[in-house]
């Protein structure tokens, strides 16, 4: 009775911990879309908290007629979409071969990979390197850098190191070579942890801003972030408000401000039910070696 009692106490205590948390995460971005839908004389007044006052969709009205962050959101999305795949054709073609402990050379491959999470050139080398590859205002400048992640390929060769080598080795009497046998078991096998993986990587280039502030200066080239942060420099309120019929009174840069922001957010916010179930079971299968 009493290891129950005290099971229940502490599932109720950690509910509740885990309640506070999840509305402490919730209420900045539920404070921002009530901005984006509120009018502009209770944001001036500072009423708006998190639900919106005297609901106004002049806001998004205003981010959707913008023909310039219609072309950041596609120019994101197929950056995110060439990034995260070229980055998963390298994790994978470099995982592979080293979770193979019979590969010469493996440990100092090895030690390559894990070194350079402790170590790095900088961010003046890494720019000196993009400069002189011909890589500054391209989409390469946003892909190439960062097509690997050594704490991802490190989860990935953990990953593999897991399965039966049974299977492999049953492959290999049938006459399969090493890719065969990496397309037909080894990576429907992995699927969770690719795809999170993948979505790791998705992430991390849809917030991208650092990169792109160095090394994109066209505009059509400019990801959300970069597009988002000129705005809230309000260097963009202009050119926002300049459309025929908009009036101060109905819209404020605050309110447009938090609508794209919100149009920024949803998109990859939308991807993380659809990979849900393959989040968590990839990430302990990949990290815990069994």
């Amino acid at each position: 009775m009493r290891e129950k009692t005290a099971s229940r106490v502490f599932d109720s205590a950690n509910f509740i911990v885990l309640l506070v948390c999840t509305l402490i995460c919730l209420a900045p971005f539920l404070h921002i879309t009530a901005i984006s839908l509120s009018s502009a004389a209770p944001i001036l007044s500072g009423k708006v908290s998190l639900l919106p006052v005297d609901f106004n969709m002049e806001a998004y009205t205003k981010v959707f007629s913008d023909s310039s962050m219609i072309r950041s959101l596609g120019f994101t999305v197929l950056l995110t979409s060439l990034f995260t795949v070229l980055c998963m054709l390298m994790t994978i073609a470099i995982g592979y071969p080293l979770s193979k402990k019979k590969l010469k050379g493996r440990k100092v491959f090895m030690f390559i990979v894990v070194i350079t999470m402790f170590f790095s050139g900088g961010i003046i080398p890494e720019y000196i390197l993009v400069r002189n590859l011909n890589l500054l205002d391209s989409i390469w400048a946003l892909v190439l850098p960062g097509l690997i992640n050594p704490f991802y390929l490190i989860i990935l060769i953990s990953f593999f190191n897991n399965i039966p080598e049974s299977l492999e080795e049953s492959a290999e009497i049938d006459g399969s070579s090493h890719f065969r046998t990496l397309l037909s078991i080894m990576l429907p096998l992995s699927l969770p942890v690719i795809t999170t993986l993948s979505l790791f990587y998705a992430v991390g280039r849809w917030n991208g801003f650092t990169d792109t502030l160095m090394y994109i200066t066209s505009p059509e080239l400019y990801p959300l972030q970069l597009k988002l942060y000129q705005l809230i420099q309000n260097n963009m309120i202009t050119d926002l408000l300049q459309m025929e019929g908009a009036q101060m009174a109905t819209v404020v840069p605050e309110s447009l401000k938090a609508a794209s922001v919100i149009f920024a957010t949803v998109p990859i916010l939308i991807v993380y039910p659809w990979l849900q179930r393959y989040f968590v079971s990839g990430v302990m299968l990949g990290a815990v070696k069994g």
